[in-house]
């Protein structure tokens, strides 16, 4: 079974999360950055679920942090901001790919299946 980080600081957004993937894959939570970090390096998941605004450090800072120690598995950027330039800041800061908030849960599957076949 493979392992999904879900870096998330939100109790709701955990919560839909978990529902909807429990059951297919083994989910590790970290509700900041900075324990994101650690947990990817410690856990070795498959695909990091990482939110942009995060407490302690954002994303985007997680995300490099990650990057710079060679981490390539699939991150996928989390965050309701929809604004032109969204994507590419999340890309840029070395996120696989990127998905707004709220979750749509076919787009999630989709871009599960495209990562984790």
């Amino acid at each position: 079974m493979k392992t999904i980080l879900v870096v998330e600081d939100t109790e709701l957004n955990i919560d839909l999360v978990v529902q909807l993937l429990e059951d297919d894959y083994n989910i590790l939570i970290a509700r900041d950055g900075e324990k994101g970090v650690a947990l990817a390096l410690e856990g070795h998941p498959d695909l990091i679920l990482m939110d942009i605004s995060l407490p302690i450090m954002d994303g985007y800072e997680a995300t490099r942090r990650l990057r710079a120690k060679s981490v390539t598995i699939p991150i996928i950027g989390l965050s309701a901001h929809a604004m032109d330039g969204d994507t590419q800041k999340a890309i840029d800061a070395g996120c696989t790919d990127y998905l707004t908030k709220p979750l749509k849960d076919e787009l999630l599957f989709e871009m599960l299946k495209k990562y984790l076949g």
